[in-house]
């Protein structure tokens, strides 16, 4: 009879593969079970609209990637992963044609903000520039598990991080930085006014100065693919094309991890309601472009940026998002693009570029946002249409088929606003447990969220590490 496993995750997300990763470290038995043909979650890499043009069909820029101490602890390099640094970050064009941008270093940024904000800016990434690693230990895991590395820049930082981001724009006097740190604060994809959305827009600005807002050479399928070959090397096994309905489809384990939605496991684990209180937020409506030429940006500095951000004010981003939230269709979007391009002419046939691009609508919507998108675009980008030779569309449906933790097209997996973004998945002094004691949940749907950074699938392994070597368990 073969021996009973350690641990089983279910789900090879990048949450799943590092928290099978982390347990394997520790010497432990670990099989991985994935229901795709492939690793990757929402790190995947596509040829979605033609050959030879490679598409990340969800996260493509890993600012928190590049920067987490999970990953960072492991050797992934060894094993293909390699970061590209864009020149720029991201830029944040105007219809003026100039632009905000964040910049590798401090000063270029704040230069960028004009006379009357530069200032501002500096006094606000000052106390915390530098510390990137400390700061990232301490507020990329649930405060209250464990002593923060550094206590006394924790508490500064602790003072600031609740702040929505209408809050923190107070403090600038000129529409460029409040519209800089709305766009930076609109990747939770939640009401700009409500907590902890200016303390994210700090930690994507501190991300960029520390560690950069970079791309995986070859496509973010790099990421994945890293962490399962290391996850081999450990002795850990994969299965994909393994799709999972109860607990009582998977081989004996002292533990099972679950890298998956909350409604998901309470299905398969049998939890019942556990999870009734537990909300998804908007969708993404995301169009992947395979292009003749590089996007015509009227900004000079948004062709030198991995990451663009196109909304003209704090005030248009809000209400684009404000309406997603309230169930109405987009008028005028916000968009978050990236043009990994620019940086990694592997995506794409010599001379050719991609263009990845997503707005906000409504969790569930059917509508078609293209045209609505594609305005936008051409409003700072004219001429855009006439270099596209193929475009891939896909709604929340679309979405929601591609990965399952996607509810309704919540690339989140969870709302995060109100105290869900902190108490997520629920109320629990520890987030990763369940009312099954062996049963833990690793998803995005747990602290700190979303983005392609391991860290919950790294703080849930820590946990059932402690379970499992607990001698009174």
């Amino acid at each position: 009879m073969a021996s009973m496993l350690d641990v089983v995750v279910v789900g090879a997300g990048p949450n799943g593969l590092t928290a099978a990763v982390e347990l394997a470290r520790r010497g432990m038995a670990v099989a991985l079970f994935e229901a795709e043909d492939t690793v990757g979650g929402g790190a995947r890499t596509e040829e979605l609209t033609l050959p030879g043009f490679r598409h990340d069909p969800c996260s493509a820029v890993h600012p928190f990637g590049a920067g987490s101490p999970a990953f960072n602890a492991m050797p992934l390099g060894r094993f293909g992963l390699e970061w590209l640094h864009p020149e720029l970050p991201m830029a944040h064009p105007f219809p003026d044609g100039t632009a905000a941008v964040l910049a590798h270093s401090v000063g270029e940024t704040a230069a960028s903000l004009g006379s009357r904000d530069a200032g501002a800016y500096r006094r606000l990434v000052a106390p915390f520039t530098g510390h990137w690693d400390s700061l990232a230990a301490d507020f990329l895991r649930p405060a209250w598990l464990g002593l923060p590395r550094d206590p006394l820049r924790f508490a500064r930082f602790a003072v600031l991080g609740p702040q929505p981001v209408t809050v923190l724009n107070r403090r600038f006097r000129e529409e460029r930085a409040r519209a800089l740190f709305a766009g930076l604060a609109a990747h939770a994809i939640a009401p700009l006014g409500g907590l902890t959305t200016g303390g994210l827009a700090v930690m994507f600005a501190l991300a960029a100065h520390a560690r950069g807002w970079p791309v995986a050479r070859g496509g973010s399928q790099a990421v994945s693919d890293a962490l399962a070959a290391y996850l081999r090397s450990l002795g850990g096994t994969i299965h994909t094309g393994t799709t999972v309905k109860r607990l009582d489809d998977l081989p004996p384990a002292r533990a099972y991890v679950f890298d998956t939605s909350p409604t998901a496991l309470a299905r398969i684990a049998g939890l019942g309601n556990a999870y009734r209180g537990f909300r998804y937020g908007p969708g993404a409506f995301k169009i992947d472009y395979a292009l003749s030429g590089p996007v015509p940006w009227t900004a000079k500095e948004a062709r030198r940026a991995g990451t663009v951000h196109v909304g003209s004010s704090a005030r248009e981003i809000g209400a684009a998002l404000d309406r997603a939230v309230r169930g109405l269709a987009p008028r005028v979007p916000f968009l978050i693009t990236a043009q990994p391009t620019v940086i990694d002419p592997t995506r794409a046939p010599e001379g050719k570029h991609t263009l990845w691009a997503y707005g906000h609508v409504p969790n569930g919507w059917r509508g078609d946002a293209t045209e609505a998108i594609e305005r936008q675009l051409e409003r700072y980008a004219p001429g855009f249409r006439d270099l596209v030779l193929a475009r891939a569309v896909a709604g929340p449906p679309e979405m929601a088929a591609r990965n399952a933790n996607y509810v309704g097209g919540d690339i989140g997996c969870g709302a995060f606003d109100g105290l869900q973004a902190v108490l997520r998945p629920k109320l629990a002094r520890v987030p990763y447990a369940t009312a099954h004691p062996a049963v833990f949940l690793c998803s995005s749907a747990t602290p700190p969220g979303g983005g392609v950074h391991g860290m919950c699938g790294h703080n849930a392994a820590r946990e059932v590490w402690r379970r499992l070597r607990s001698p009174r368990r």
